[in-house]
């Protein structure tokens, strides 16, 4: 049975008999848990931490790949407009936020052994599933973009001619494809997401007011203003951690790892570490570009490698380098992750085999969406005069308007007692992953209204 298929009913299996194909995604699955049964069945420290290494991946992968090449692009901008203060307590809140959604993936892939966009196929109907994947993939395509202009203007630091730049992201993309093994896949990919922790020392080397980093929490509040520029920053931060694309790569993923319900403390594990990571990276990038607010050096222009070199006289070449550096790993993390959520999305929806444990040749659909979802995007990045600022920001915007209609579908399924049984969410879950839709539903709102009637924030006191 193939990853994302729906195990025949009770009824079927009792009137029929079945013919059941084992695939090469059943046995590379099956190997992967029996290293976690025997690592589970021993007692230990050493033993624990083995089975937790066995089994994190998708919630690292989600986090980390979700500080992407927009994401950084908007701390980083977020630093040099506003300096230390509103927006470092604002992103923790907001990975916590994407802990609350991203939880509820783990327990619906492990509870169902399905992906999400299927589950919609299913529960709610061909429209939505359709309806579901073609949102899916506009925003995908469109974050695909911003990656591959994030990855141009990192190595264009370095003197790297745009074509060369995208060619390397590609060809990184395709190697990462070539194990045909989910497992091998995923340490790869896991070992790319770790370079962005990156920023960490960049932000050391500006030597940090801690004094008031610590204020910042103390004295947090909401917004500071009501300006259009300071929200549509708010609004990028929280497109910058929560976004359609992470509910349906994780449970895709989860799936595809192999994970069950007695798995699903070590995926909270694992999506809480990622997401105390991804908040470490995200925090350390806006106290690197944070000396930029305080040195009254303007951003407004600024593409990734020009936030290097505006870095450079403060905190020298090599400083600055490993920002670029930051840069194109985020692009090109989130690029691998992205295209594949998209083409785990098409192929639960058509049916269509859907693994990264798939030889080429039995996941062709699979593998072809996933190449040429990267290499069209790749394709327009080549095109010259693209602005990048503006795209990231009102494409992170765009993932913020797009997020309340998939918050929804993934509430009511993870409340179906059909599919889910016992794990069901608990009323404390409701109240969290509700006020989670809520937030992001007036986020949107207030944004359109900043939209059509932009005047608004000078009566309300903002500029």
């Amino acid at each position: 049975m193939s990853a994302g298929s729906q195990p025949p009913s009770t009824d079927t299996i009792a009137s029929t008999t079945e013919t059941v194909v084992i695939t090469h995604e059943d046995v590379d699955r099956a190997h992967d848990r029996v290293r976690v049964s025997a690592a589970r069945a021993r007692r230990g420290f050493f033993s624990n931490a083995r089975l937790l290494w066995l089994l994190i991946g998708p919630g690292v992968l989600v986090m980390l790949g979700e500080n992407d090449g927009p994401s950084m692009l908007t701390y980083a901008a977020t630093g040099a407009k506003f300096g230390v203060g509103f927006f470092i307590p604002f992103v923790a809140l907001t990975f916590c936020m994407a802990i609350v959604v991203q939880e509820m993936t783990v327990r619906l892939g492990a509870a169902t052994h399905r992906g999400h966009a299927e589950l919609i196929f299913d529960r709610f109907g061909p429209f939505w599933g359709w309806f579901s994947m073609i949102d899916l993939a506009i925003g995908n395509f469109l974050t695909l973009i911003t990656e591959f202009i994030a990855i141009r203007a990192g190595l264009g630091f370095f003197g790297v001619p745009p074509w060369l730049a995208v060619l390397i992201a590609l060809v990184i993309l395709y190697a990462a494809l070539m194990s045909h093994r989910y497992w091998t896949w995923e340490r790869i990919t896991l070992a790319a997401a770790a370079l962005n922790l990156v920023f960490i020392p960049v932000a050391l080397m500006t030597h940090p007011n801690w004094h008031a980093v610590g204020h910042s929490f103390i004295t947090w509040q909401p917004l500071p203003d009501f300006s259009k520029d300071t929200l549509l920053l708010a609004l990028a931060g929280i497109g910058a951690t929560v976004t359609p694309w992470m509910l349906f790569f994780q449970q895709s993923a989860t799936v595809d790892k192999g994970l069950t319900t007695k798995d699903i403390r070590y995926g909270r594990i694992d999506t809480a570490l990622g997401a105390a990571l991804a908040t470490a990276a995200a925090v350390a990038t806006i106290l690197a570009t944070a000396p930029l607010f305080a040195h009254q050096m303007t951003a407004d222009n600024f593409q990734a490698g020009e936030f290097a070199q505006a870095l450079q006289p403060l905190i020298g070449r090599f400083g600055a380098s490993l920002f670029a550096l930051g840069m194109v790993e985020a692009g090109i993390v989130a690029s691998i992750t992205i295209s594949t959520s998209s083409a785990y999305a098409f192929g639960e929806v058509t049916h269509k085999p859907h693994s990264l444990n798939l030889p080429m040749g039995q996941g062709k659909s699979f593998y072809s969406v996933l190449t040429l979802c990267a290499v069209a995007a790749a394709g327009i990045v080549l095109i010259p005069g693209l602005p990048l600022v503006y795209v990231v920001l009102l494409v992170n915007v765009v993932a913020v308007l797009a997020m309340p209609p998939a918050l929804v579908f993934l509430f009511m399924l993870v409340n179906d007692k059909e599919i889910m049984g016992d794990l069901v969410s608990p009323a404390w879950a409701n109240v969290l992953s509700a006020g989670v839709v809520v937030v992001l539903t007036l986020a949107g709102v207030l944004f359109g209204i900043s939209v059509i009637a932009p005047n608004i924030f000078s009566l309300l006191g903002g500029k």
